[in-house]
């Protein structure tokens, strides 16, 4: 298949690389450039998302947030001023699921297919192709899209229409927020009541309160090794989409609050993009105490 790329950040590079490495014909774009490695995987460089759309039959999008989904979408020499009918967009980024919603309608209008698959699993996922998947739209456009998601990720799940994927994602966030928040505030207690937080965490990690965000992120937390799988700005952006989306709903997200509070401090300290495990620096600074 001829397959389209764009944006190659972090995690889309390493995606992109999969479906090269399977054999597909890759056109791939990016603000910065196609980087040399994935040029010497086959790749063809564009120079424009239009560029892409119009050698390619998928499209697949990974970029850091709506407006830039938007602008490769329907700006100048974008995604749409190249499809024909029949093609396949698939966006992988994780954004408004409102505005995906909208986003599909319009793409749906020019005879495409259309497919919000957001993902879980950061760097490391992408890299070894371990992605959790969870996708919107149609069941035929569903279906068209899952060879290509399996190349990159290891759970794939069709949870609903065009923006259940990326509602799916927004749970997500909320989930791995609360619990890299639950994780540090436990450390730091621990810490600062006079315990080695290293101990504590093995000791908690054969328990119920075990999870894979205190196998990895409380390792990095001790560790202070906070360079970025997922960065804090990111999230904070993921966050944001959460908490808009309740103010609309009507719906209360009191913890979802907090946490953004506590990511707006890491921001307002130089953080934005520390690794979101570093959350826990802003709950040291409240307690006037660090685990190390």
């Amino acid at each position: 298949m001829r397959v389209g790329f764009i944006g190659l950040g972090i995690m889309g590079l390493p995606m992109a690389g999969h479906i090269a490495a399977a054999g597909h014909v890759l056109f791939a774009h990016s603000r910065s450039g196609v980087p040399p490695r994935l040029l010497d995987a086959g790749a063809t460089a564009c120079a424009s998302p239009a560029d892409v759309a119009r050698q390619a039959d998928a499209i697949i999008i990974m970029l850091p947030d709506t407006p830039d989904v938007e602008a490769v979408l329907f700006g100048t020499n974008g995604v749409a001023d190249g499809l024909a009918a029949g093609r396949m967009v698939i966006d992988m980024s994780s954004i408004s699921p409102l505005a995906t919603r909208e986003f599909a309608q319009r793409i749906e209008a020019a005879g495409c297919a259309f497919v919000d698959a957001p993902v879980s699993g950061g760097e490391v996922g992408a890299k070894s192709a371990s992605l959790t998947i969870m996708a919107g739209g149609t069941d035929d456009g569903f279906a068209r899209a899952e060879p290509l998601l399996r190349l990159m990720g290891r759970t794939i799940t069709h949870v609903g229409p065009c923006g259940a994927g990326q509602t799916a994602k927004v749970a997500n966030q909320i989930i791995v927020a609360l619990t890299i928040e639950a994780v540090a505030e436990a450390l730091v207690f621990a810490a600062k009541a006079g315990a080695d937080p290293a101990r504590v965490r093995e000791a908690l990690m054969g328990g119920f309160a075990s999870s894979r965000v205190l196998e990895v992120h409380g390792q990095r937390m001790i560790d202070r090794a906070f360079e970025p799988g997922f960065r804090i700005g990111l999230h904070q952006k993921d966050l944001e989409l959460a908490l808009s989306g309740a103010r609309q709903l009507g719906v209360s997200l009191p913890n979802t609050a907090s946490c953004q509070s506590l990511f707006n401090a890491c921001i307002a300290a130089g953080g934005r993009d520390w690794d979101h495990s570093a959350l826990v620096r802003a709950l040291e600074r409240l307690a006037a105490h660090e685990l190390s």
